[in-house]
């Protein structure tokens, strides 16, 4: 099913892309959302007619993305999680981790513009902002633990030694006995 997008559609394309669909997620999907229309000869004609008219439009929309982007370029970020032992980070960091460590450098950004995959370990990683369907840029940032290291080392305590028992003394009953009856005589 050929369809023409009305919006950005994540995953799938951008506004005023015609694109090629199963038959089952357009109808279903797309076309009772409000996200697509059909691509009849008709729709594509104005289309084609609305983008020219719309050129020089998209034309400062993107010129306004590649200066934003300009603005990202040559940036790399230090991301600070708490680790379990070893590198394994306890959840994981995503695009609110990027976006927000992007915020603490006076660059904002939607972390729905942010394209990266979930981030588990310590270690470097590229994470990917996207300004309009043309302009990205990479953003490469490091996941360090709280203390700052990358790469620690993993503490291995020594085995404890187990408490020592004293074994009881068995002693026999005729010397207790004789201990307990000199006992009695240095009290008197």
């Amino acid at each position: 099913m050929k369809i023409i997008l009305k919006q950005d559609v994540h995953g799938l394309g951008y506004k005023d892309e015609v694109l090629t669909v199963k038959d089952g997620y357009g109808r279903n999907y797309l076309l009772p959302q409000g996200f697509a229309v059909l691509a009849t000869a008709k729709a594509v004609k104005q289309l084609n007619e609305e983008l020219k008219q719309r050129a020089h439009k998209i034309a400062k929309i993107k010129a306004d993305a590649e200066a934003r982007a300009k603005a990202f370029e040559g940036v790399s970020l230090t991301i600070k999680a708490r680790v379990s032992e070893g590198r394994n980070i306890y959840g994981s960091v995503g695009p609110k981790e990027i976006a927000a460590a992007l915020a603490e450098k006076g660059l904002d950004i939607d972390s729905k513009l942010i394209s990266i995959k979930g981030v588990k370990t310590l270690g470097d990683y590229e994470a990917v902002a996207h300004f309009h369907r043309e302009v990205s840029v990479v953003i490469p940032f490091e996941v360090v633990n709280e203390a700052g290291e990358k790469n620690p080392a993993v503490k291995k305590e020594a085995p404890k030694a187990a408490p020592v028992e004293e074994a009881p003394v068995e002693v026999p009953a005729d010397e207790v006995a004789d201990d307990v009856e000199g006992d009695a005589e240095d009290a008197e």
